[in-house]
């Protein structure tokens, strides 16, 4: 069997219309295997600026930074004091321009898992109670069918009247054995 070719696979994808789907669009996702690649880049991206190896190497390159560029001479300075470390000012300011969506961006995903998860156990509880109230009934019929069931203790009741009733019936031949066994 012939194996598809990249436009056979790209056309073969039911997720957008036929119309929709454009060369650009189909490299730009990560070639149809996963549309969701940004969307994980994004949350490794929030997760690894949430930690605290982010924080001490981010403190440590602006300290660096500034030591460098205020004790060392004026030639060898790439951001000088005296201009205010305006570079230092762009580079922190977009990097907050690009953290800033891409955190919201992650927030959303988790969202939209939370909002899945919910929806979820909301069945699964409804589940759990239908099941619940099955074997309710159940019990509850059960219960009425053993009402018309001799139990334990009613068996019990009986037999030990049969019993006292064979005793006053018949208490000679009850006694006669145990006499005769005496007597031997």
């Amino acid at each position: 069997m012939p194996r598809a070719t990249s436009s056979e696979r790209r056309d073969a994808r039911l997720d957008r219309p036929k119309g929709m789907r454009s060369n650009f669009s189909w490299r730009f996702t990560g070639g149809g295997n996963s549309g969701d690649r940004f969307g994980r880049f994004s949350e490794s991206f929030a997760r690894a600026m949430g930690t605290t190896w982010f924080l001490f190497g981010l403190t440590v390159i602006v300290i660096i930074w500034l030591v460098w560029n205020s004790i060392v001479p004026l030639g060898l300075q790439f951001d000088p004091r005296q201009t205010n470390f305006t570079l230092l000012t762009l580079i922190l300011s977009l990097q907050a321009s690009y953290a800033a969506p891409l955190i919201l961006l992650a927030q959303n995903r988790q969202d939209d898992r939370d909002r899945v998860q919910i929806e979820q156990d909301r069945q699964r509880a409804e589940r759990n109670l239908a099941d619940t109230e099955y074997l309710a009934r159940e019990v509850v019929s059960l219960r009425l069918a053993m009402k018309d069931v001799a139990t334990k203790d009613f068996i019990r009741a009986e037999l030990r009247a049969l019993l006292e009733e064979l005793d006053g019936d018949k208490p000679d031949r009850v006694e006669k054995p145990k006499a005769a066994k005496l007597a031997k």
